[in-house]
């Protein structure tokens, strides 16, 4: 079986690469921005040729929130037009194609704060900003071009690699005496090894069944919920490192884009479907942080 997965040097495609050993049955192909550009839908094309992939894991995304708002045509380029070139040579050689979104495409209104469970892949989406908005037009892509497809929405993704909140924190915590977080946004850190160990297994469990009938949108991030500080707290115990730490509202911390003040995700669907046990967020940043 031959997997196919783009973005490669990001932290989820690096998160790939480190399970990737577990995995003998899989040929894991791994392709750098460089080596396979997926706004170009003719590399797309010769790259799949190449390879003849049974499966595509798109981890390639424009992910700079902030950023998107001023740089929407290359955002546009990669969360919307890569994700067609993507879904029309997966159509094209038979290969089946797990793309990664997000939980902004949601509004994250603040009245569902309450909220227990979080929302599920048939809440209507209304994203605020130009990276959500450009994520929800790249699933609508694919939707449109072919059915073979898994979307797996996700949170607060971070890991041992590449550049996320966590990371952030550490090298913040080694330069400052004190920090403020904001403490009114609810969602769920997301183990980016945990999401690369889930898109593995809907692989293994949809490859024995030969065709699936289970092809469509699916929420993964790990399980409970906090905020950014609280997330921010559990980095630094964990770690040992002592810091002032200062909770702060949103409106202490603006930026270009808005953050949802609650996304969690509701994880019923794939953990019914592909039997997945998902760990508690603070379960696996110790995992992370403490690896064995």
């Amino acid at each position: 079986m031959v997997v196919l997965v783009t973005g490669a040097n990001g932290q989820l495609g690096q998160s790939l690469q480190f399970i990737s050993a577990n995995y003998p049955q899989i040929d894991f192909v791994f392709c750098s921005s460089s080596e396979l550009d997926i706004t170009n839908l003719e590399n797309c094309k010769a790259v799949f040729s190449n390879y003849k992939p049974n499966y595509c894991i798109n981890t390639a995304a424009y992910t700079a929130v902030d950023k998107a708002e001023s740089e929407a045509e290359k955002a546009f380029a990669i969360n919307v037009t890569g994700a067609k070139n993507l879904a029309l040579v997966s159509k094209e050689y038979d290969t089946i194609l797990l793309h990664v979104s997000t939980d902004f495409v949601f509004d994250g209104d603040s009245s569902k704060l309450g909220m227990t469970n979080g929302y599920t892949e048939e809440d209507v989406p209304n994203p605020t900003g130009v990276y959500g908005q450009t994520k929800l037009d790249g699933e609508k892509a694919i939707k449109e071009t072919f059915e073979n497809y898994f979307i797996i929405r996700t949170s607060w993704v971070y890991s041992q690699f590449g550049n996320n909140f966590m990371k952030t924190m550490l090298r913040l915590a080694s330069e400052r005496d004190s920090l403020s977080v904001v403490n009114d946004q609810i969602g769920t850190p997301t183990n980016a090894v945990d999401l690369a160990e889930a898109l593995v297994k809907i692989i293994s469990t949809s490859y024995h069944e030969l065709r699936t009938s289970n092809f469509g949108i699916y929420n993964f991030s790990n399980e409970g919920q906090c905020s950014w500080y609280d997330f921010a707290k559990e980095i630094f115990e964990n770690n040992g490192i002592k810091i002032d730490l200062k909770p702060i509202p949103t409106t202490s911390f603006p930026t270009p884009a808005k953050r949802p003040a609650y996304s969690v995700l509701d994880k019923s669907k794939i953990k019914k479907t592909f039997k997945i046990e998902i760990l508690d967020w603070n379960e696996s940043l110790k995992i992370v942080i403490f690896p064995s």
